[in-house]
């Protein structure tokens, strides 16, 4: 008994000790004791724990190591909306915004402001129960989403349990991130494992917190900064408070600053985006907060927005360096599309070696010279593209480029039809097309096909398993599983993944067709007035522009499609495997939004077909651009002028969650 109770004495210290230095270097960034001796008191504690598994705990440091993979995420539903926020672009807007601010708030009130750094990361909920770590969830789209606690107990930074005296309830919220040393470290390891990379800090933040298997998320260098809290925030007077007390309570908090003016807003904004690239993690602005709680609630919401914070964004990250050459890629509507191949330049901790030129226009517009010095911006700090040359740097040796006359991987003519800005190849067999129409195919706006990504599909292509669509539905496990990387039970998954599509429904299907000129809204408009069959046996121009919506360069380029004997042949061969060929009901009269017109602008959470999907099965109208007559704008991330517009016409803007209250 008295060894028990030793050896019970020496876990809880154990873990106690773990914990204090996981907080020292995970959380403040102070480690007291060198890597070596944490690994000796991480490695006693985890033999102790095996030797004595009835004293084992879940809460145990030990367990961060991540469990037994998951079917897939609960859903939950957040007790205190996690808000979204609107945008400030330029100094005036924060200008604009305070004296909003003041004028809602009185005369006799005077605000101040608390200033964070915008991580740019996945948002997450913490929920912490008597001090204790209980449930990690992801932010959706703010009213529900995913419950990740497997994963979020691997964070190190994610302490277990609280110092201090929380609320019985709390529920921090931040941003779960990864510092670019560290992303960096994680792509050269995926490389070395023949896996493939990460485009940015952020999506590989989202897709690790993400993973089913949480021994995955274990894996990964993750951290994250708290700057808000939801459930238990009542109990704070000011932000800056609330944020105080995260700190004392062992949380990691984002950098904040308090401010009486917002002249000095406007400085620290400023400065922060001078410095931005300087520091260790990756930013896309600053948020503004009013610190007074009292003064927060006297604000409230608006379209799911608060109207006591806003967020800064600076302008996309830009750096220059030397055009080195222009090649030519063939997409899957054989659509040839310049890149440019540059010098590597680091911008915003992200080394870019190609970038896009759109089409030969864009090329001759800007007046973009092979051989220019020219400036490279991250658009949206993610997808890098040429903006301009500096011509003053020229030396004579530049050159034009010319579009090719011929396909660069087939070797057949290629043809630019009267105004179209792009050139295309005309052979339908080109490897180039059938390759990417693949792609396009099993992508997750289409088919969505999971585990049949970009490399996957090129490898099977290239073994000959797949030459289109169609083959897909003849894969076996067992042509799969003896291929490097996969496993029995990966076959197995794939397999199943790729008879699960059989279930998508005909607009789906119509999509993953990749007919020229029909996005998802388009194929579920045709859905509803005509089957797989009447388009087999050939519907005209005319038919097909009587639907509201349909123009005639989309109704020529679906009879086109359906004229040619190669296209009609595979749309046979798919029927007999099962898809849903069947026209699909039209929309409800008497749904929710029966009557109203929304316009869907921005980058949304989920593909914008499905929200479309849904505004239509609510009785919904979606439409292009924004009117008068428009009811609605769905905003998300990077809405440009259509967002600009509906303000200028005050149409009420709304975001996820809001979109969600509209059409249950």
């Amino acid at each position: 008994m008295a060894e028990s109770v030793d050896v019970r004495g020496r876990i809880e210290d154990l873990r106690e000790q773990v914990r204090y230095h996981n907080r020292r270097y995970h959380i403040e960034d102070a480690p007291e004791i060198s890597d070596a001796e944490y690994d000796a008191l991480y490695a006693e504690l985890e033999a102790l724990e095996a030797e004595h598994p009835e004293l084992a705990t879940p809460d145990s440091p030990t367990q961060r190591v991540g469990g037994e993979p998951l079917e897939g995420f609960e859903e939950v539903r957040h007790a205190v909306p996690m808000l979204s926020l609107a945008n400030a672009r330029k100094t005036e807007d924060l200008s604009e915004w305070d004296a909003r601010v003041r004028r809602l708030l009185g005369p006799d009130e005077e605000p101040r402001y608390v200033t964070e750094l915008k991580i740019d990361g996945l948002a997450v909920s913490l929920r912490y129960e008597n001090g204790r770590f209980v449930r990690g969830a992801t932010r959706g789209n703010g009213m529900v989403g995913e419950d990740v606690t497997q994963n979020m107990r691997t964070v190190r930074a994610i302490p277990d349990r609280l110092d201090d005296e929380p609320p019985d309830v709390l529920e921090p919220r931040g941003e779960v991130f990864m510092r670019l040393a560290d992303f960096e470290k994680l792509n050269r390891r995926q490389e070395a494992e023949g896996k493939p990379t990460f485009a940015n800090p952020r999506n590989a933040a989202a897709g690790s917190i993400r993973q089913l298997d949480s021994r995955i998320t274990a894996s990964r260098p993750l951290t994250i900064f708290l700057y808000g809290v939801g459930e238990g925030g009542e109990a704070y007077e000011s932000h800056s408070a609330m944020l105080d007390a995260l700190k004392s309570y062992g949380l990691r908090v984002n950098p904040y600053r308090v401010h009486d003016s917002i002249e000095t807003v406007i400085e620290e904004c400023e400065r922060r985006a001078a410095e931005r690239e300087s520091l260790p993690y990756q930013i896309d602005g600053v948020v503004v907060k009013v610190d007074s709680r009292e003064q927060q609630r006297a604000l409230g919401t608006v379209a799911r927005a608060p109207r006591w914070a806003i967020a800064y964004k600076f302008e996309p990250l830009a750096g220059r360096t030397k055009l080195l050459d222009v090649i030519v890629n063939v997409g899957r509507t054989g659509a040839l599309t310049p890149q440019a191949l540059l010098e590597p330049v680091n911008i915003g901790g992200v080394t870019i070696s190609r970038a896009t030129l759109h089409n030969e226009d864009y090329i001759k517009e800007k007046g973009i010279l092979i051989g220019d010095t020219v400036v490279v911006e991250r658009a949206g700090d993610v997808i890098p593209q040429v903006v301009r040359p500096v011509t003053e740097d020229r030396d004579g040796d530049e050159r034009v480029f010319e579009m090719p006359t011929h396909c660069p991987v087939c070797g057949e003519p290629v043809s630019r039809p009267e105004g179209e800005a792009v050139t295309r190849c005309v052979n339908a067999r080109c490897p180039a097309q059938a390759l990417e129409h693949i792609i396009h195919w099993a992508s997750k706006g289409a088919m969505d096909i999971e585990g049949l990504g970009e490399k996957v599909a090129t490898r099977f292509f290239d073994l000959g398993l797949i030459k289109d669509p169609a083959d897909i539905y003849h894969l076996e496990a067992e042509q799969i599983s003896p291929l490097e990387g996969f496993g029995e039970k990966s076959a197995e998954n794939l397999v199943r993944a790729i008879e699960r599509s059989k279930e998508q429904p005909f607009p789906r299907v119509l999509f993953a067709l990749g007919i020229r000129h029909v996005g998802s809204v388009t194929a579920e408009l045709i859905a509803e007035r005509f089957s797989g069959e009447d388009l087999l046996r050939g519907v005209s121009v005319e038919q097909l522009v009587e639907i509201n919506g349909i123009g005639g360069v989309v109704a020529r380029a679906v009879v086109e499609y359906f004229a040619l004997e190669d296209n009609r042949d595979l749309v046979e061969r798919l029927m007999r495997v099962g898809l849903y060929f069947e026209r699909v009901r039209t929309k409800p009269s008497d749904g929710p939004l029966t009557g109203k017109r929304m316009v869907i602008t921005g980058t949304l959470s989920r593909p914008r077909g499905e929200y479309v999907e849904r505004l239509e099965a609510a009785g919904g109208t979606f439409t292009s651009s924004v009117s008068k007559n428009t009811d609605y704008v769905l905003a998300g991330e990077e809405a440009g002028s259509k967002l600009d517009r509906a303000r200028e016409l005050g149409v009420p803007v709304i975001d996820e969650a809001g979109f969600e209250e509209l059409v249950s």
